[in-house]
């Protein structure tokens, strides 16, 4: 038989194509304009660090070692929601909220790290509007670039800012959970998995931020 009069190939069928909730697709949305705010910021971040010709080095002033067990705590926290998520589809309510506990803690941890390192660098002179640091240990403090402590401080608190929104949104979702309300079959699960993908999608942004601010 030629080609011409071959059977078309069968198509696996995929029960969850052009089945996504409403809250689904108003939680993508979301994500996809907040992508291009933080896009925005580390777009204008780069373009002011290449056009300075006085730009400190992150590694000389910031906590390299305290933000990446910070950025550890996070993925952790990653993992342990998209197990919450497959214990709501499971309908294992105990485990659900378990793994919703260690996620809300990996936030808090993050933010506490976050808090404390804001402490150090404003007690060393990093400010928002102005900006010195002392190289030497105790040789006297250097004004360096005021742009670093100002888009420093609006890009990483920007994040945090979304760090602390999902761990109230997750602390909301673990109350109902202790309810039962998200193991009760068919797509009752949906809200845990939605704030999965805010979760996700906050982590994500992080280890651009982290790489972009404190690495490069």
């Amino acid at each position: 038989m030629s080609d011409a009069h071959a059977a078309p190939a069968q198509v696996p069928y995929d029960p969850h194509f052009g089945e996504a909730t409403g809250g689904k697709v108003g939680m993508w949305t979301f994500i996809a304009q907040d992508g291009m705010s933080f896009g925005g910021l580390l777009l204008a971040y780069g373009i002011l660090r290449i056009t300075a010709i006085d730009w400190p080095s992150p590694v000389a002033i910031l906590g390299i070692n305290l933000t990446a067990f910070a950025t550890f705590l996070l993925i952790c926290s990653s993992v342990s929601m998209v197990l919450g998520v497959d214990a709501a589809k499971a309908g294992k309510q105990k485990a659900l909220v378990f793994w919703l506990m260690l996620t809300i803690l990996g936030g808090i941890g993050f933010l506490s790290i976050q808090y404390y390192e804001y402490g150090q660098l404003l007690h060393h002179g990093i400010g928002f509007a102005e900006s010195s640091f002392d190289y030497n240990d105790g040789a006297g403090m250097v004004p360096i670039n005021n742009l670093f402590g100002s888009t420093f401080y609006v890009v990483t608190g920007f994040h945090g800012l979304h760090v602390f929104s999902g761990v109230v949104y997750l602390t909301c979702i673990l109350i109902n959970s202790l309810k039962g309300k998200y193991t009760q079959g068919g797509i009752s699960y949906s809200p845990v998995e939605l704030v999965g993908l805010f979760w996700h999608f906050v982590d994500l942004v992080w280890i651009l931020v982290f790489t972009f601010i404190y690495l490069l």
